[in-house]
């Protein structure tokens, strides 16, 4: 942890010389009459938990017009809530629900929207952001996700749908506003963000986060420690003529859970539910797991304004991500927990991705007669390397070892296999050299004995894409639009052996569409019917991520491609202060990849997701606001092939008709505040969703469970607020994520956070 402090040097210098920075600027312009105007500006800035026009310039029409769903964590609903991950963020939106995994990140962020795996689907400012990473807040204004199929507006993946991030970045104004807070489980955060206008067109803006916590509810177990910094710069403000230099840095130390393991005690199996153990109980080793990220994104974004509805623009975004990780996951492959204890398989990544992406774009609006358009056309180029290794980790005499019972204990991969039926055999803690622990009352305070060896950069996986690209917005009257959108994609991977320099590619291009007609029977309402496709290209994350690399059985194959037919209305009411949407939709997936034996797989698999939503954003009234969505999902795994391990298959057509894993049937949100006085705001929240299965065989799952949240926000004065969020209100003990064989992820328990809020 040494280097989070000096990191918190580094943002503690931050901080204060931002603070001194504004202040005396605030105070020189305390001075000058302007003042007043420019913070009644900033102060009269209307917050609201609906978003009218997404940030994202390929959305050509206004929400209201665009015949697709499209959820918005708004910058109001994120202060609302204090969510600081971005896997915290998404459980405001239904339809949503997060994966977990052995490889990739497994501890992080992989949403599945409507039945589908968005983990490759991730952007940043319409870029793509497809390394694996831990999602932090601080520098991002509002989240904004797409669903159903929509790879014409971003490319390659985008099955169920996609999600976007808009940062914080330079504009006009001063103002300074941040946030200190403290709370249960050892919660501490602070973050700044201070804008400065220094006129002439140039801004600059810097945002500063610092964070720890332990995991709710959780006695000696998972611990978070991050801190970051995003500055930008913007010159041309108001001209024709703008360009945005911008940089963002995050870098995290935590302690990762290791989850729950599934048991049925009926039948002593790993199926069913996950253990009946205490509520926060924990299975990793303190003394050996780590999970350390670090995230860089540079990005200069010029404009140019050629006519009053004609623009150019040119996105240039280099980004690198590592993630580095050893974990414990408690392993039920030889059914432990029948004599007690449980085996502490350990799972290990080093991963350095980097990625350059260049987007070049002309926006605009022209007419052909009495036909209006608003479109955008543009190319785009990225190219993705990334380097994947290891750790093999040895226990105290070696590699290999005999155990006190005499039975042989192989580890050399990190996994307990000690020959015979019941794996541990009932051994716990020096017994085993601290390999097998209580399955009921785990020890995580257990010593290392131990070593690990890095193994970096074993394989090297290249992905680049060429694509080009044309949206556009048809009007043909003030009652009837029409939606068209058509991309080329060309992408081409290769994964290269560094030891042997053997290298296997796959190469493929590929169209994607989308269409949709609006009819509006009203200014303030829309009636719509849509149509859109997809496509995954094998090794679209580059190997970065929990999608299927290229291997010498896949590098032949076609991308899986996916279809969404959707029919929807969206309606402002109230003076346009609330949006009401409902959208009945179905998700087709072919194409799927599926393996017929060990050595063959081939494009043969299919699914659907059908299913219906509705949600509700805004303001009911002046003092009442509201967030509120409900999502139906019925989906089905209709052809299947084998999986194997190895040389090892099993049959998987049996489950033809199952429910897809990771899809919960009906799930729900809802946030609601009130301005009881003018200087009280109070706010609650639930959370529910059915229950998750986390295999195909639809034997292992986590149960449905329904999360109460509360806020009370008092203003002490205009610039200063006093808030307290308080989460899972009755300490619900539920899961999150459900992994397909071993464990499955237990949600926080109840905690409260008080935090000090200020705007100037």
């Amino acid at each position: 942890m040494a280097f989070i402090k000096t990191r918190k040097k580094i943002v503690s210098s931050a901080i204060a010389s931002s603070l001194s920075v504004l202040a005396v600027n605030a105070y020189a312009q305390d001075q000058v009459t302007t003042l007043e105007t420019i913070h009644q500006d900033v102060a009269t800035e209307q917050q609201s938990l609906k978003v009218d026009k997404s940030a994202n310039s390929k959305y050509v029409a206004p929400l209201l017009d665009t015949p697709k769903s499209v959820s918005v964590i708004s910058k109001q609903l994120i202060e609302d809530t204090q969510v600081t991950t971005l896997s915290d963020a998404l459980r405001t939106v239904p339809g949503i629900t997060l994966g977990a995994g052995e490889g990739g990140n497994p501890n992080g962020d992989r949403p599945f929207i409507r039945g589908y795996s968005s983990e490759s689907s991730m952007y940043v400012d319409g870029v793509r952001s497809a390394s694996s990473q831990n999602r932090e807040m601080f520098a991002v204004e509002q989240v904004e996700v797409t669903k159903g199929s929509a790879s014409a507006l971003g490319g390659a993946g985008s099955v169920g749908g996609s999600i976007n991030m808009i940062s914080k970045v330079a504009k006009n104004g001063d103002f300074l506003e941040g946030s200190v807070g403290a709370g249960t489980d050892n919660y501490q955060r602070i973050t700044l963000d201070g804008n400065k206008d220094f006129g002439n067109g140039i801004a600059a803006r810097v945002a500063v986060m610092g964070h720890k916590n332990e995991k709710a509810g959780q006695a000696d177990g998972a611990e978070y420690a991050r801190v970051g910094i995003a500055p930008s710069i913007t010159f041309g403000l108001d001209t024709p003529t703008r360009a945005t230099l911008s940089y963002y840095y995050l870098k995290s130390d935590d302690t990762p859970d290791s989850g729950v393991p599934y048991w049925n005690s009926s039948n002593n199996t790993a199926t069913g539910k996950p253990l009946d153990v205490k509520q926060g109980v924990y299975y990793g080793w303190k003394d050996r797991d780590f999970q350390k990220q670090e995230n860089q994104i540079g990005t200069i974004k010029l404009e140019h304004d050629l006519t009053d509805n004609l623009t150019i623009s040119n996105t240039a975004v280099y980004s690198n991500s590592k993630n580095d990780y050893l974990w414990t996951q408690p392993d039920d492959s030889k059914l432990n927990i029948a004599n007690g204890s449980v085996a502490r398989r350990a799972n290990s990544r080093i991963t350095d991705t980097n990625t350059f992406t260049d987007q070049l774009a002309l926006t605009g609006k022209f007419n052909t007669g009495s036909i209006k358009h608003s479109f955008n056309v543009g190319a785009e180029y990225s190219d993705q390397e990334s380097d994947k290794g290891n750790y093999t980790i040895y226990d105290l005499n070696g590699s290999t070892t005999t155990l006190p019972n005499g039975k042989l204990n192989d580890i050399a991969n990190g996994s307990l296999n000690i020959s015979g039926p019941g794996g541990c055999s009932g051994l716990i803690g020096a017994a085993s050299n601290y390999w097998c622990t209580d399955a009921y009352n785990p020890n995580s305070r257990d010593p290392w004995l131990g070593r690990i060896s890095a193994n970096k950069a074993i394989t090297t996986t290249t992905a680049q894409t060429t694509s080009v690209y044309l949206l556009d917005s048809i009007e043909f009257t003030p009652q009837w639009l029409l939606d068209l959108g058509v991309r080329w994609d060309k992408f081409e991977t290769e994964l290269k052996t560094n030891t042997t320099g053997a290298k296997i590619e796959n190469d493929t291009d590929f169209f994607s569409y989308q269409a949709g007609l609006t009819f509006k029977p009203a200014e303030n309402g829309s009636i719509y019917a849509s149509f859109a496709t997809s496509a995954n290209p094998v090794g679209v994350d580059a190997g970065d991520g929990s999608e299927t690399a290229v291997t010498a059985v896949n590098k032949d194959l076609d991308p899986e491609e996916s279809r969404t037919f959707e029919i929807g209305t969206k309606w402002d009411l109230f003076n346009e202060k609330l949006n009401l949407t409902a959208a009945i939709f179905r998700t087709e997936k072919q194409n799927t990849r599926i393996s017929l034996d060990a050595n063959t797989t081939t494009n043969g698999g299919a699914s659907k997701v059908d299913g219906f939503e509705l949600g509700l954003n805004g303001n009911i009234t002046d003092k009442w606001a509201v967030s509120a969505g409900y999502t139906y999902l019925d989906s089905e795994s209709t052809k299947n092939g084998v999986s194997c391990r190895g040389t090892t298959c099993t049959d998987q057509t049996a489950y033809n008709g199952n429910v897809m894993p990771n899809v919960a049937k009906n799930s729900a949100t809802l946030w609601t505040t009130y301005q009881v006085l003018p200087q009280l705001n109070l706010g609650v929240g639930a959370i529910a969703m059915d229950k998750v299965y986390g295999d195909l065989a639809n034997t292992k799952y986590v149960p449905g469970y329904v999360r109460y949240d509360a806020m009370a926000r008092y203003n002490v004065n205009k610039n200063v607020d006093l808030q307290l969020n308080v989460n899972n209100l009755s300490d619900e003990r539920y899961f999150t994520k459900a992994f397909a064989s071993h464990y499955a992820t237990e949600a926080e328990g109840r905690s409260a956070v008080l935090s000090v809020n200020f705007k100037y």
